[in-house]
């Protein structure tokens, strides 16, 4: 059988022995791809063999139309369940289906899964959990020789961005951290209650109140909101930057990213925090107050004195200076977290989530060394 009707290939189909040998000759590209795509299945259905060969020995020119050709061929067998193999290929043919990988072309896709050991996991997580510890620790550097900088030379600082940042990490944020410090002062003095009642220390509901808040709560239920408002918003700002690539462009244009994008954030956490922290203990204060005069019988008066003579300077500046740390902490972690963001928006979402999760942690186990600084000072 063979098929003249093109003036620049035919192919040929013969018969050879358990195999269907299909000779082709001249240039196989775009002119004839077609033309033998729509034929071929057709010539081929009456062959019962389920061998067929491929002869290029006498191809001039082939390109990726005319390996289309024979990746129509190889599908072809495929549905009947045969075999298909090229021969006769010339060195210059076999390096162009070489250079379009044409084995691998439409091949079916084994997805085994591979078993890996616990000890392969574990190592893995302990490289890549040591290398991030080298890049925070770089990273902290960085800020603080920014830090130094900016203290040096006044001018460089970004003051329009700074109070822009106060803003939104302090203002912004004042009702949700007044609503939730109220709420948590109302709960602890209504389950201390409970207690105290029973034996008739009832104005102690303010002294705990007081304590607990000026001390811990307030300081890390106040960095825990912000963290989860303000930290997040700082990875996801600076990683959608790195993602378009702004990051770069400031870089080409001279200015230094830490300096221009972490330095206001860090300066609007460490000044607003503190400040959120104050107001946390006065909601809170006010929610137990709200308990002691309509459930214990307490007189505002009474309470407000047992508060103040409970608490001392010391306990209030302990809170706030801890405040100072978490917010640094915070604003550090966010912009850390923004700058190692890699890919496209699926990174940035990823970075913002351990940006959040890295400074909460960071948070409680740096209350929990000033606990215990606290408890042998």
């Amino acid at each position: 059988m063979k098929d003249t009707g093109n003036t620049t290939a035919e192919y040929s189909i013969h018969m050879e022995g358990e195999d269907t040998v299909v000779r082709f000759q001249g240039i196989m590209d775009s002119s004839i791809a077609p033309a033998m795509i729509e034929s071929l299945p057709g010539k081929l259905s009456s062959a019962s063999q389920l061998s067929l060969v491929a002869d290029l020995s006498n191809v001039t020119y082939l390109d990726d139309f005319g390996a289309l050709v024979l990746l129509e061929l190889r599908r072809l067998m495929r549905d009947r369940n045969g075999a298909f193999r090229v021969a006769g290929a010339t060195e210059k043919v076999k390096e162009i289906l070489l250079l379009i990988d044409f084995d691998s072309l439409d091949e079916p896709v084994e997805t085994k899964r591979k078993s890996r050991s616990i000890f392969v996991g574990l190592g893995e997580a302990t490289i890549r959990i040591y290398s991030e510890f080298k890049q925070m620790i770089s990273f902290l550097g960085s800020v603080f020789i920014s830090l130094i900088y900016v203290a040096a030379h006044p001018r460089s600082l970004r003051t329009d961005d700074t109070f822009l940042c106060m803003q939104r990490t302090g203002v912004d944020a004042l009702p949700i951290v007044g609503l939730i410090s109220f709420l948590l002062g109302l709960i602890m003095a209504f389950m201390s209650s409970v207690q105290l009642q029973q034996f008739g220390a009832n104005i102690y509901v303010a002294s705990l109140v007081s304590l607990a808040m000026t001390r811990e709560l307030g300081p890390i239920m106040t960095a825990i909101i912000v963290a989860g408002r303000s930290g997040s918003s700082f990875a996801a700002e600076i990683g959608s930057m790195k993602v378009s690539e702004e990051v770069d462009a400031l870089v080409t244009m001279g200015f230094d990213p830490v300096r221009f994008l972490v330095v206001p954030k860090i300066l609007a956490a460490v000044l607003m925090v503190p400040l959120l922290t104050l107001f946390s203990n006065l909601f809170a204060i006010a929610g137990g107050l709200i308990v002691g005069v309509f459930m214990l019988d307490l007189t505002g008066g009474a309470y407000i004195t047992q508060t103040i003579r409970t608490l001392t300077l010391f306990d209030v500046f302990w809170g706030v200076g801890k405040s100072c740390i978490f917010a640094f902490l915070i604003a550090w972690i966010g912009c850390f977290r923004g700058f190692m963001v890699r890919g496209g928006a699926a990174s940035v979402g990823q970075a913002t989530t351990s940006a959040v999760v890295s400074s909460i942690f960071l948070i409680i186990v740096t209350d929990s060394l000033f606990a215990v600084i606290l408890r042998y000072w």
